[in-house]
């Protein structure tokens, strides 16, 4: 370990102690609803710090003191939750060998653990970059393609990322290399420590002896697919192929898992399909008044497993949109369905589906049979998307600022879905239904 990786832990390390500190004397301002007195305060931190430090040998162990795990900010608070979790057990079987006088720490501890997650998690991925404690890392970028240029465009031009790229080499120009001139030299005189990499890439063969070399002066390697991954929220489209498919597949959830979430689907779409019966007056009101047509539609769309499931909306068109994209300025929308899109208040009903099992709460939108068809026909792997229960949101509406209209673009949406399939996890579900929410808030959503 150099002397700025061995600062930089001792760095983070202190800054936890500072986080950890942090969120004991919040956590007694929460639970007793006042500034913690000095003899409360100190009661509580003798037998923490016991805590403190102990939770820092399981950063220790997790490796959140190490290098990698400032590179690929997206896999921290997994990382994080996993090692509270341990923490949190060490923390129950601490106060139950050892029970402390002066002091409750059942509700302290429930409260305290809450509160030093979403602390540390502010310190690790945003406090500290942001007070210029984390150096970026030196790097060097070898790939290919379009997929190559958009990481090294996005990271190189923004700070908040932990590396940054010396130089790059280009896999389609390896036949005019240099290596001893162009990537040896750079290495030695740039300070590079890492490598960012395409190994997959069938070109970079003549210069897999010359990489390997590297491992003995302390060059990491880091698999491009995976750094792309974790900044862009997607898996690279260049990925795709039948190999990868077979290589990751997409296991099935964990009962745990699928129990939780039918359980959230079910509770949390009563209460709002409940609450959401008092638009529907209004809701029947502007259609009628409008043109006096049908106030609901019952779509056929692609379901899990490429089952055809009926999902019930509010009539937002004056014909179906069945295999046709609707735009903006769609002539088909009528005037109450644009205000019924903009606010997504026609897919209302569609909550007791979601209490039905025909969708979830969170997943892959699901096609009409038409357009999911054409879909199938002109983009490769289209149908793998069809392996999970579709939902009313996803990861891939919320990332991207408006649906797709263009092959393009569906194949854009695709790496995202294929992205949640490989990542779902409750973590991920709440962070797209906070997103969600917030995008209905401020009306964006289209």
């Amino acid at each position: 370990m150099t002397i700025s990786n061995r600062r930089e832990s001792l760095t983070l390390f202190l800054g936890d102690m500072v986080v950890f500190v942090t969120a004991l004397w919040l956590t007694l301002f929460v639970r007793y609803r006042e500034v913690p007195k000095g003899e409360l305060f100190q009661n509580h931190l003798i037998p923490f710090s016991i805590l403190f430090l102990i939770w820092a040998l399981i950063f220790f162990i997790a490796g959140l003191y190490e290098k990698h795990t400032t590179l690929l900010k997206g896999r921290l608070p997994a990382l994080l939750l996993r090692s509270q979790l341990v923490n949190s057990v060490i923390a129950v079987l601490f106060f139950y060998f050892l029970p402390y006088s002066g002091i409750n720490p059942k509700t302290n501890l429930f409260i305290y653990l809450i509160v030093s997650f979403f602390l540390i998690w502010g310190w690790r991925a945003y406090l500290g970059p942001a007070l210029g404690f984390r150096k970026r890392e030196r790097a060097i970028l070898i790939g290919s393609g379009k997929e190559m240029e958009e990481l090294k465009d996005e990271i190189n031009t923004n700070d908040r990322y932990s590396i940054k790229f010396i130089s790059s080499l280009d896999l389609d120009k390896i036949g005019n290399l240099d290596f001893q001139s162009e990537i040896l030299s750079t290495i030695r005189s740039k300070n590079i420590s890492s490598i960012v990499v395409d190994l997959r890439n069938e070109k970079i063969g003549p210069i897999l002896p010359k990489l390997y070399n590297l491992i003995f002066s302390g060059v990491k390697f880091i698999d491009i697919n995976k750094v792309y991954e974790d900044t862009f929220d997607r898996i690279p489209l260049s990925l795709l192929n039948y190999t990868w498919f077979l290589e990751h597949g997409f296991r099935s959830a964990s009962i745990g898992y699928d129990f939780l979430k039918r359980f959230m689907d079910i509770s949390i779409s009563l209460i709002l399909g409940l609450v959401s019966l008092i638009l529907y007056p209004f809701v029947f009101l502007a259609i009628k008044l409008e043109d006096g047509g049908r106030v609901f539609i019952t779509q056929e769309r692609i379901g899990k497993g490429n089952k055809i499931i009926r999902l019930i909306k509010f009539r937002s068109m004056k014909i179906s949109d069945s295999g046709v994209w609707p735009t903006e300025e769609d002539v088909r929308v009528t005037k109450v369905g644009k205000f019924l899109r903009k606010t997504r208040i026609d897919e209302l009903p569609q909550l007791w589906n979601v209490v039905l099992g025909d969708i979830s709460l969170i997943g892959p939108r699901p096609d009409i049979i038409g357009l999911g068809r054409k879909l199938s026909e002109e983009i490769p792997y289209y149908p793998v998307r069809n392996l999970i229960k579709p939902g009313l949101s996803g990861w891939a509406q919320i990332k991207q600022d408006f649906p797709p209209h263009s092959i393009e673009e569906t194949r854009q949406r695709l790496s995202y879905d294929l992205y949640y399939m490989r990542n779902r996890s409750l973590m991920l579900d709440l962070r797209i239904s906070l997103k969600t929410i917030r995008t209905l808030v401020s009306r964006s959503g289209r």
